[in-house]
């Protein structure tokens, strides 16, 4: 089973949490074209090694978090809250 560190609770399940996705899009202005929207909702990167991802504690604090993460191992390297630079 999978332990994600909350920034916020500590160390928790996997079960708590549900995933939000590729972490630090940059969202389109409302000017934006159909191709833009289109990639920014719809297509995202899948690497086989490091991604930083969004996380929401669902079962706990209700609070959404980055989380750097190793798409190939599950293991995560940095957890750090919204609005924050993930660590060096």
């Amino acid at each position: 089973m999978l332990l994600i560190p909350c920034p916020h609770c500590g160390e928790r399940n996997e079960i708590e949490f549900a995933c939000g996705g590729q972490a630090h899009l940059e969202r389109p202005g409302p000017q934006a074209d159909a191709t833009r929207w289109a990639r920014y909702l719809y297509y995202r990167a899948n690497p086989n090694g490091t991604q930083r991802e969004r996380w929401f504690h669902a079962a706990g604090c209700r609070r959404w978090f980055n989380v750097e993460r190793d798409t190939a191992s599950h293991e995560i390297r940095t957890a750090y809250p919204m609005g924050e630079a993930p660590a060096p």
